[in-house]
């Protein structure tokens, strides 16, 4: 049986390539998207690639996940920072959850230091860009 990951991608990461590229490159989510279905294809796992700037929608697919054996790959952005009802979702997971972040958090504005999401992870991964996301996949096998 393949292994299922969903990569669940919070607000504005639509707009990777596109806005603060000091910060976050000139990447895509669309290629990041694209490597992660490489690697994971390389092990023979399923992946669902997902991105929303609503906060209800990412709960409904935490929700989602909890019906199927899978695993999380969350990049929850800004709502890292904010969303306890985010956090609440994950909580109600049983698979594994790894955290990922673009940039890494801990250099930034002191209000990004902390992540409601963090408190769940089995793992974070943090400001190694794309990279972040391919050692969440990596660590999952």
């Amino acid at each position: 049986m393949k292994s299922l990951i969903y990569i669940i991608n919070g607000p504005n990461l639509n707009l990777l390539g596109e806005r603060e590229t000091n910060i976050y490159g000139n990447i895509t989510l669309k290629d990041i998207e694209k490597e992660c279905m490489k690697l994971c294809n390389s092990f023979n796992a399923e992946l669902v690639f997902l991105q929303s700037n609503a906060e209800h929608q990412i709960i409904d697919w935490i929700h989602q996940a909890r019906e199927t054996n899978c695993s999380i790959i969350i990049n929850a952005a800004a709502f890292s920072h904010t969303s306890i009802a985010i956090l609440d979702a994950l909580n109600t997971f049983e698979g594994k959850v790894v955290e990922v972040h673009l940039s890494n958090i801990k250099k930034r504005e002191k209000f990004r230091h902390y992540s409601f999401i963090s408190t769940r992870a089995d793992k974070i991964f943090m400001g190694e860009g794309l990279i972040s996301y391919l050692k969440a996949i990596n660590f999952l096998f």
